[in-house]
């Protein structure tokens, strides 16, 4: 019996990317989206991961027609760019809601069906922003931070249950996720801030357009699904990037703002 998979932010980027690699590989997947998606090979529900409702009512729906739920990946997430002092209330339950919240809306609602199965797997998107909190995407960054410390928490308080427990840490790739942005128009018209948020967005946006391709990504989250004994944490991204995560392990923080500095033209 293949095993039943539920990806969060299925319709673009990672999470179709992963959807339909799982799906070949004769996984039976479903994907979630705000609005409702048809797919020759993946069953779409509609979800909203901020919605705590929206979100029972799309695992319910899973349970009535699969019977189960053997691994979920937490993909779903969006990224608001612009200066710390100037994020809106708004923006700043957006972000957080979608990405950390959203993330913890689906675990809560999972768990106990896991639990009663005597197993599963939660596998859930991190960044490399949530190792080292970049200029000018301090919220993003903060939502993948807590994500972090959920999900170490997280890996401990259910092992015993027999649920596996990983976190993926990207780097930057060539997704839809940096058309998508929304930048702070706050900002942008900010005296103190506008220039040098232009010069790093600039830089960002260049790195994203340039990156690695998503089905890398996907290739990894199938490997760690099929994997006896995944690890806790795992970086993909260009060994520029992964030597910039083990920089930030071992150089005084300050040093490390430094090079964050001068690489974002802060």
């Amino acid at each position: 019996m293949s095993k039943v998979v539920l990806i969060t932010g299925a319709s673009s980027g990672f999470g179709k990317a992963t959807a339909e690699l799982l799906a070949k590989r004769g996984y039976t997947v479903y994907g979630t989206s705000r609005n409702q998606v048809q797919h020759e090979q993946i069953r779409f529900l509609v979800m909203d991961v901020r919605d705590r409702d929206s979100v029972r009512k799309a695992v319910a729906q899973l349970l009535d027609e699969s019977g189960r739920l053997d691994v979920v990946v937490n993909n779903a997430g969006m990224g608001i760019g612009g200066a710390l002092e100037l994020a809106t209330d708004e923006e700043i339950a957006i972000q957080m809601g979608t990405n950390f919240r959203g993330c913890v809306n689906v675990c809560q609602e999972v768990l106990p069906v896991m639990r009663q199965q005597g197993g599963g797997q939660i596998i859930n998107l991190s960044s490399i922003g949530g190792v080292m909190g970049l200029p000018y995407q301090g919220f993003y960054s903060a939502s993948k931070f807590a994500i972090e410390g959920f999900t170490e928490a997280l890996a401990a308080e259910v092992k015993g249950f027999g649920i596996k427990v990983s976190m993926v840490e990207p780097g930057d790739f060539a997704t839809n996720f940096t058309a998508r942005r929304k930048n702070s128009e706050l900002t942008a018209k900010n005296d103190a801030y506008s220039a040098s948020f232009a010069r790093s967005l600039s830089i960002i946006e260049k790195e994203e357009n340039g990156g690695l391709k998503p089905e890398k990504l996907a290739q990894k989250i199938v490997k760690i699904i099929e994997c006896r004994r995944p690890r806790l944490r795992y970086v993909v991204a260009n060994l520029e990037q992964k030597l910039s995560v083990l920089l930030k392990r071992i150089l005084p923080g300050n040093c490390m703002v430094g090079i964050l500095r001068n690489y974002y033209k802060v």
